[in-house]
């Protein structure tokens, strides 16, 4: 019901391009130029544009979970909405438990009625899990 897909941060900026302009020659400086920083950032975050939310408690995040099983469900083929119905009541336990360790993302549009992403630290982990409904995601052929 849920894939755990791993994140690692890596850092992005400060990208060195060389034109072939010679600086000193046409007077400039070294460190001349845009002023690029360094920064880090989780790689799936970043890739896919996710937009942090604020944290749910409990009843909010029940709430959600009703509201995006019943829109769900009858988008999915009758084979998968058994499937679906018959295990979601205990992946939304599982987020339960940790609910106060999660982190919550939604895609780049933000709409409300989409799904959620979720990432948490497992122990001692310096890079975040994250967690997917694999019912609500779409197949895109690259």
């Amino acid at each position: 019901m849920l894939w755990e897909v791993e994140g690692k941060w890596v850092v992005q900026g400060a990208v060195t391009v060389d034109i072939g302009a010679n600086p000193s020659a046409e007077g400039g400086d070294e460190d001349e130029g845009v002023d690029d920083q360094a920064i880090k950032v989780v790689d799936i975050v970043d890739t896919f544009r996710l937009q942090e939310q604020p944290a749910f408690d409990k009843k909010q995040f029940v709430t959600y979970m009703k509201r995006y099983i019943k829109n769900l469900t009858p988008k999915l083929e009758a084979g998968k909405q058994e499937t679906f119905k018959k295990n979601i009541e205990g992946a939304t336990k599982f987020l339960l438990a940790k609910l106060k360790d999660l982190q919550f993302f939604v895609g780049e549009s933000m709409h409300d009625d989409g799904s959620l992403v979720f990432a948490y630290y497992k122990d001692g982990a310096t890079n975040p899990t994250f967690l997917y409904f694999p019912y609500g995601l779409k197949e895109v052929k690259c």
